[in-house]
């Protein structure tokens, strides 16, 4: 069986990987992939996400019996649609269904209308009117682009002049383009977050072991947001009691909604939860995988990812089994990401064997792998205990040598400082 993997970073990189384990996949491609992930014998493409008639030829002349959809803007921009049309077989959400992570004011409004729990909100389409909303209303504030950002759309202001200032930016200067056309600006929400995410097909929903995401650059949870600085699973302080409460109250309200309003969702429903005094509650929504809770969930899995793939596109209900190991995967980022950043630091050959590394914005260059992207790479290690995993990684990264490069020092910390309450 060949299998076509759509995207380029740490995130397909692990899917891919993970394809590959079945013994029934001879061959996983990726479009266009990322010269890191030769070494763990995927096939790379000179073909971008977004070259839909190029992929669907690919796939016609190469005899794909199914693609999977990593990153979210091919989904936002209907290459589901232009799969199925082309009569091809492919995981992930029609362009209709994937605007619950393309347009935040419409996963709001379908979270309102199903009584999904999620933070108090309001919309602005002009900056004045939401420059007096902020002038008269307590801080912190969330302030988020309403279309997709790479994970920059989101912003915690603490004074006036942050929330004003980011304001200004998304919808006066046009930082992130036409996403910041439209704002919303929500209450914020006190708890640990967490990262719940789904196999879905229509009404069925298969929840994944939960992770938890570090978005802010440096320790301590400071620094701007990013597309994410490293995760872990499995997340102690968050129990299965909340767990199952968000499949109950979230994640099942949301899929019969979307069947209602004529758009089921199939494939990955990736929920961006908080644990509040009140239960949990949806910070947002994704229509895949997360980056990088990818790279920590999936090696849990003990089941065939593929087998589970091909069951969901037959209709058939899947076997999904995770092991009991922790997982702790770190980013390693170029220095001034989430901003401008270096290019071109060679990176490290090898890692020790007790880890695992998902490339991300890479290039090779005179046949070495050399930084090219915000997010280089992420690396990952597993162990019967947080604690352990965590040591295997950080222990790792200590040994290379890793110039213009940085990453947090505190992944998975905060399972240790709840866990000693």
């Amino acid at each position: 069986m060949k299998v076509l993997v759509i995207g380029s970073g740490g995130r397909e990189h692990a899917i891919a990987k993970k394809l590959l384990e079945d013994s029934k996949v001879t061959d996983v491609y990726c479009a266009p992939g990322n010269p890191g992930m030769r070494k763990d014998g995927i096939t790379i493409l000179s073909i971008l996400e977004e070259e839909f008639d190029a992929l669907i030829n690919f796939s016609k002349q190469h005899q794909i019996e199914w693609t999977f959809v990593g990153p979210e803007v091919p989904l936002v921009k209907g290459i589901v649609n232009h799969f199925q049309k082309a009569g091809l077989k492919i995981f992930g959400p029609t362009k209709e269904a994937a605007q619950i992570e393309g347009s935040k004011q419409f996963a709001k409004n379908l979270m309102l209308k199903n009584k999904v729990p999620t933070a108090n909100f309001k919309s602005f389409d002009h900056f004045q009117e939401a420059k007096e909303f902020v002038l008269t209303h307590d801080l912190p504030l969330v302030i988020k682009a309403d279309g997709l950002a790479a994970g920059k759309g989101v912003v915690i202001a603490e004074t006036k002049e942050i929330a004003i200032q980011t304001l200004h930016a998304f919808m006066e200067e046009k930082s992130l383009g036409q996403s910041g056309n439209q704002i919303i600006i929500e209450e914020f929400l006190e708890g640990q977050e967490f990262s719940l995410m789904a196999f879905v097909n229509h009404d069925k929903v298969y929840p994944m072991v939960i992770a938890q995401d570090h978005k802010r650059a440096f320790d301590g949870d400071r620094g701007p947001n990013t597309g994410g600085m490293g995760a872990y699973s499995p997340v102690p302080q968050i129990d299965e009691c909340m767990v199952e409460e968000a499949k109950e109250t979230i994640l099942l309200p949301i899929v019969h909604g979307m069947i209602n309003e004529g758009i089921p969702f199939v494939g990955i429903l990736y929920a961006g939860l908080i644990a509040t005094p009140d239960g949990p509650k949806v910070i947002e929504f994704n229509a895949r995988f997360g980056d990088p809770e990818t790279q920590v969930v999936l090696p849990r899995l003990k089941s065939s990812l593929a087998q589970i793939i091909t069951d969901l596109l037959e209709n058939q209900i899947p076997t999904i089994q995770w092991s009991n190991q922790a997982t702790v995967g770190v980013v390693v980022a170029a220095q001034g990401y989430p901003k401008d950043y270096q290019k071109g630091m060679i990176l490290p050959e090898r890692f020790t064997p007790k880890t695992n590394s998902y490339y991300a914005g890479v290039k090779e260059k005179n046949e070495k792998i050399v930084a090219n992207g915000g997010r280089i790479f992420v690396l990952q290690s597993s162990g019967k205990t947080i604690e352990e995993a965590q040591k295997k990684v950080y222990d790792a990264l200590e040994r290379v040598d890793l110039p213009q490069m940085f990453y947090r020092k505190d992944i998975a910390n905060k399972a240790f400082i709840d866990n000693q309450r």
